[in-house]
């Protein structure tokens, strides 16, 4: 193969295909070159003038390496993997670096084996990192417990990259024998991190430890200060975080080198990545905001090939793999046509979804026990309310009078927020008070709830959140809508209470039409009404969460 490589590239032999006279993006020296790609066996032997066996004539479009989503969670999609690398591919995204951390908080190590045989299925170079905190923290109640030895057994997978986020900050400063032993275990690895709000010389620490990559920066000066540190910054634009604007911002006004910077969504809905895309999507919010499209697109490609130690993709350039995206302009970024391994999209089928394991398909086993005397919160003069911050995952810590709760309950400011436990029927539960979501009568549940995976349940009185705990169970997991006793709304998400394995035609309508339903239930227009509640139950994201085990402060690291 090598030899034929050689040969073409010196057109000996015709290419097996040529696109022609195109704008080609060389992300090494950052020129816009006029010129041909030539193609032989999904490798690109040339870069200039060509004629192939098979030749498209471009027109002056642009020509760009296939797009890189440096950090995301398949799950957040709420399909599986074949179904949304589809998705991605269609938008010239051709290799998504994932993090199970999701599913395997469900399933465990069963789940992990069942991804990695799944990604042999998708249409974009799929990678995996490996679940570094399963459960996240020792405050609440996954289905499974992964430690550095379950991991190990993984790590040489070929796709397998490294440690996925380690979002047990405090457990890394503290020096935990087993954060310490998964730490070393992947020492000639990548390791992902997630440290939030992280500063100074517990930021140092951190980085000593040995982490790469941040993806939790909410605005410039955090993400400079990592930059400083020796980290990379994967700028986060998912559906229910947004940080690109204030980070991209800051680096246009201070111009700092974005090398060690790439984009990344973490967590995004299947129907918005249809509306516009995901790393797309990012490329044309930067440049809007005043970063040059080149800079843009090596931020999408060739940065985080190089942050992951990706050989041989993140360029158009000899040698690189044949994963090309083209581009009507490098304004609006409209995907015109995109080749993996030199083959064009509409030569690609639709992925088929593989066998799953029948546990992931009857995850959702609540106690017993669990009647409406599990949503009834003693009488208080005080009251610590969950806050939720419009735009973001993270919350605010509100102290509330008894009088003030009373009326927020009125005026449906404030809302009974609960989690259950749903892996292993342990009679696990907890109820709070919540602001800013907006319901005005019935109950929202879901079985989405980072990172756990407990049952979630939101609403206004203690028959229908109850209703909804008990849909959830009937329908193997997913989201639910009650009122008044009945049934709304469901989408069943039968694999592991966090994925659908319908076609994304079938699903996307299916998801748009309970989300409407949630605001016509006067759920609160500038939130995600499902995503957003699914991050009240994240213990590692600061102010105040809940989980099964109680309201819980992020900032002490400790149960209210």
């Amino acid at each position: 193969m090598l030899e034929r490589l050689i040969e073409t590239a010196q057109e000996r032999e015709l290419p097996d295909l040529v696109l022609k006279n195109g704008k080609i993006v060389n992300v090494f020296t950052g020129e816009i070159l006029d010129g041909d790609v030539a193609v032989t066996d999904g490798v690109i032997v040339g870069v200039g003038a060509y004629h192939g066996k098979n030749e498209k004539d471009l027109q002056g479009k642009y020509v760009v390496p296939g797009f890189i989503n440096a950090h995301l969670h398949v799950e957040s999609s709420m399909v599986t993997p074949p179904v949304y690398s589809y998705e991605e591919l269609k938008w010239g995204t051709t290799t998504v670096i994932t993090d199970p951390h999701e599913i395997a908080n469900v399933g465990g190590m069963p789940a992990l084996e069942n991804i990695l045989k799944a990604a042999e299925h998708c249409p974009v170079n799929y990678y995996v990192m490996l679940p570094s905190c399963v459960p996240s923290t020792p405050f609440e109640h996954s289905g499974a417990i992964l430690k550095a030895n379950n991991l190990i057994r993984l790590k040489d997978n070929p796709h397998v990259l490294g440690l996925g986020e380690l979002m047990n900050c405090v457990g890394t400063l503290d020096c935990y024998p087993e954060i310490i032993k998964k730490i070393e275990s992947f020492s000639d690895q990548i390791i992902d991190g997630h440290a939030p709000m992280l500063t100074g010389n517990a930021l140092n620490g951190y980085v000593t430890a040995g982490v790469h990559t941040d993806h939790e920066s909410i605005s410039y000066k955090e993400a400079a200060e990592k930059l400083r540190c020796g980290m990379a910054v994967l700028v986060r634009e998912g559906s229910a975080s947004k940080n690109l604007t204030a980070i991209i911002k800051g680096v246009v006004e201070h111009g700092i080198d974005t090398s060690r910077m790439a984009f990344c969504t973490d967590d995004k809905h299947l129907a918005d990545i249809r509306k516009e895309g995901t790393i797309r999507a990012n490329i044309k919010k930067a440049v809007e905001l005043g970063l040059s499209p080149v800079k843009a697109i090596q931020m999408a490609t060739i940065n985080a090939a190089n942050i992951y130690g990706l050989k041989k993709i993140g360029a158009v350039a000899c040698g690189y793999r044949a994963d090309i995206t083209i581009l009507d302009d490098l304004k609006e970024f409209h995907v015109s046509d995109v080749y993996k391994d030199g083959i064009a999209l509409e030569d690609i089928p639709e992925p088929m979804n593989v066998p799953y394991e029948k546990s992931l398909l009857s995850s959702v086993n609540v106690a017993d026990e669990i009647d409406e005397s599990i949503f009834r919160i003693p009488v208080q003069y005080k009251y610590p309310v969950i806050g939720i911050i419009e735009k973001q995952i993270a919350t605010g810590k509100l102290t509330l009078s008894h009088r003030q709760v009373e009326k927020g309950l009125a005026d449906g400011t404030i809302r009974k927020i609960a989690v259950i436990e749903r892996h292993h029927a342990r009679n696990f539960h907890a109820c709070a008070y919540i602001s800013g979501y907006g319901l005005q009568h019935g109950a929202v549940a879901t079985t989405v709830a980072h990172d756990s995976h407990n049952i979630i349940v939101i609403g206004d009185n203690n028959r229908d959140m109850l209703k909804a705990v008990e849909t959830l169970k009937k329908i193997n997991g997913g989201y639910t809508i009650i009122a008044d006793g009945k049934e709304i709304a469901s989408l069943p998400l039968e694999l592991g209470g966090l994925m659908s394995l319908k076609s994304a035609d079938e699903f996307i309508p299916m998801l748009d039409s309970i989300i409407h339903k949630a605001y016509e239930m006067g759920v609160n227009r500038n939130i995600d009404p499902f995503i957003t509640l699914s991050f009240m139950a994240l213990p590692v994201i600061p102010e105040i969460r809940i989980t099964d085990c109680g309201l819980f402060d992020v900032t002490t690291f400790e149960f209210i």
